[in-house]
């Protein structure tokens, strides 16, 4: 009996994609031999995802550095399943993209000042990210893959393309296109305000505190689109400052899919072996047992939120964690020592209470005690009268803070 591979996944979306392509121009071609040539290439490419064996990439006769296969594949689905439906009506908004452009690595280097290092704007343990600048003046994000060998880079690549493929939505970075020749890329839009972190932390001018909240606000609707907007659950695993792109009006946009894991429906979480993420926002359950799910991305948001109302980093030059930092003065509602001196006093009071009562029950060291993301939206709001979470909350600050609503002044 034949496979058949789950259209929700991100490999199910690449090859149900191009079964499509297939169906579609042996319909239309009748002079090319051999229609399906491309697609059996495409396959095995694709088998890749799913094989666990060590075997050479040159059994796939894809040279890396000349990969015309996997370049004729690849431009082949350039919207990567613009007309794909997941068999929800509701999920057509979601997928409507636009189709996507395959650059030259003559355009990225070009773009990139041939990737120079004042242009690094980020890098991690699998790929660098370079700011760039086409011909036309529009400003993108590249992301260079760069862990393992060409097999795994392949891998990741047709990963994080499969997901992307599948979101949409205004807090979610956008896919311009991508690159193959001279290794994998990625091209995102970019503002000229680029990540939270770069404004946060190296920008001269300060970052009002409506803007902040602003931020706030639209990554943790960003993260419920992923948990529970999508055909399939989406969690990131890697929501940090670095993460966050910002748009000219400073609309924070969640990039990176480099780590994201997909949970079918009923799957309660799923288990990694392999430890990888940024220090200062990794979930305890994770450290531990290595569990994902949607309560790992809460507790990585928590912790965006306390950078966002200290100014202080998740882990600073010294080692030292955020979280541990602010724990104990939320425990004893000592507000006003959190909050980032630059603001200089400019600030809405009770914003500030619901972003950091957010943050308190994100950080939770138990997971059950953690809010959903849902929760966080309406308790970043301040619509607390139904949430059970905040009802049965037993964090100090919470009831110290929130007792005597009524008195509040803003500021």
């Amino acid at each position: 009996m034949m496979k058949v591979s789950d259209s929700s996944s991100p490999t199910g979306v690449l090859e149900e994609f191009f079964r499509t392509e297939e169906f579609e121009s042996s319909q239309t071609t009748t002079t090319n031999k051999n229609p399906s040539s491309s697609s059996s290439r495409f396959s095995r490419v694709v088998h890749l995802l799913r094989s666990t064996s060590k075997k050479s990439l040159e059994n796939l006769k894809v040279p890396f550095q000349y990969n015309n296969s996997v370049t004729s594949s690849l431009r082949r689905c350039s919207s990567l399943r613009d007309s794909l439906r997941f068999g929800s009506s509701s999920d057509s908004p979601v997928l409507a993209h636009s189709p996507r452009r395959i650059f030259s690595f003559s355009d990225l280097k070009i773009a990139t000042n041939n990737f120079a290092p004042d242009n690094l704007i980020g890098k991690g343990g699998y790929a660098e990210v370079y700011k760039g600048k086409f011909s036309n003046g529009q400003m993108v994000a590249i992301k260079r893959l760069m862990r393992g060998n060409s097999e795994e880079i392949i891998i990741d690549f047709l990963s994080e393309m499969g997901i992307m493929a599948h979101v949409n939505h205004p807090n979610i970075a956008k896919l311009l296109g991508y690159g193959v020749e001279g290794g994998m890329h990625l091209v995102l839009e970019l503002s000229p305000h680029g990540s939270l972190a770069s404004m946060l932390y190296s920008s001269k001018e300060k970052m009002k505190w409506s803007i902040r909240y602003k931020i706030a606000l639209g990554v943790a609707e960003g993260l419920v689109y992923l948990h529970s907007g999508c055909h399939r659950r989406i969690i990131h695993r890697d929501i940090k400052a670095a993460n966050i792109l910002l748009t000219h009006d400073f609309l924070p946009q969640i990039c990176d899919f480099g780590l994201a894991k997909w949970l079918p429906e009923h799957w309660t979480h799923h288990i990694v072996s392999k430890f990888e993420g940024t220090f200062g926002y990794l979930a305890p359950e994770y450290l531990t047992h290595g569990i994902v799910d949607e309560k790992t991305d809460v507790f990585a948001l928590g912790v965006l939120l306390l950078e966002l109302v200290t100014g202080r980093r998740a882990l600073d030059y010294s080692k030292q964690s955020l979280v541990l930092w602010a724990k104990p003065l939320m425990k004893k509602n000592k507000i006003r020592e959190l909050i980032d001196p630059s603001l200089a006093g400019e600030y809405e009071w009770t914003q500030i209470k619901l972003v950091l009562l957010a943050a308190s029950l994100s950080i939770q060291e138990s997971s059950l005690e953690r809010p959903g993301m849902s929760q966080v939206v309406e308790i970043l709001k301040g619509n607390l009268n139904d949430l059970k979470c905040i009802m049965k909350c037993r964090v100090p600050f919470y009831r110290k803070a929130f007792r005597d609503e009524n008195h509040v002044k803003k500021y």
